[in-house]
């Protein structure tokens, strides 16, 4: 078999990505564009102004804390309660940072933009290829288009859900919890101390929704760490 052969075959536009890359960030960015306009639905059908999930979605652009955060609002609570469960679940992409880092070179504004584009969906398919080159065209196609394709999707959802009088009755109420569950039930699958941790911390949410304020529980609900690192124990020593 002949080196051609072996060679995935590149595109004009995009030489260091092959075909299938391209196509499955297509279908991610797809998948995420329907979230995001049910994300932007369910805001303005909720009572928030348009401007919000819009705003949101360019200066924040992390679907699971915009979804924390408004489920929050949306339930009552106070916008400080709202940032910091925003900050909590986004904690996740401290990790991914590190594990990109190399990738986010050059001026101070050139590593921001970049660092924007960090997402749990970019990162994915920077670590799936083994040479830099690839590595950051990766990145920066999956992370450009799923901004891109994230935010058009948010206007047109939240233009929609001015219109829409019960997003309950499409069913779009079930997309919040939906996303969340779907950002954790990996690790919940694999990490026994995990799930114990996550088991501990809904019970908690729960059993004080009817006596703390809207966006308090949620927060209470961290208090399952503890079990968490109690479980893992201290790190031995050689």
């Amino acid at each position: 078999m002949s080196s051609s052969s072996r060679t995935p075959e590149l595109t004009a536009w995009s030489p260091a990505l092959d075909r299938p890359t391209l196509r499955a960030i297509a279908l991610v960015c797809l998948a995420d564009a329907i979230v995001g306009a049910s994300f932007g639905a369910i805001s303005v059908s909720g009572g928030l102004p348009l401007w919000v999930p819009v705003v949101l979605s360019v200066v924040v652009f992390a679907g699971g804390s915009q979804f924390a955060a408004v489920g929050v609002l949306l339930a009552g609570g106070s916008p400080l309660a709202a940032v910091a469960a925003g900050l909590v679940l986004n904690a996740r992409l401290l990790p991914f940072g590190f594990a990109v880092a190399d990738l986010l070179d050059g001026p101070w504004w050139r590593r921001l933009l970049r660092a924007h584009l960090l997402t749990d969906e970019s990162v994915a398919f920077a670590l799936q290829q083994s040479d830099p080159r690839r590595r950051r065209a990766a990145y920066l196609t999956c992370g450009a288009t799923l901004f891109v394709s994230w935010n058009i999707a948010v206007l047109l959802g939240a233009a929609a859900g001015t219109a829409i009088g019960d997003t309950d009755a499409l069913g779009l109420d079930a997309a919040f919890p939906a996303v969340l569950l779907a950002l954790v039930l990996p690790v919940l699958r694999t990490e026994r101390p995990t799930r114990n941790a996550a088991l501990l911390g809904a019970a908690l949410a729960v059993a004080a929704t009817p006596f703390l304020p809207p966006g308090v529980p949620i927060l209470l609900a961290l208090a399952g760490l503890l079990l968490a690192g109690r479980r893992r124990g201290p790190v031995p020593t050689p």
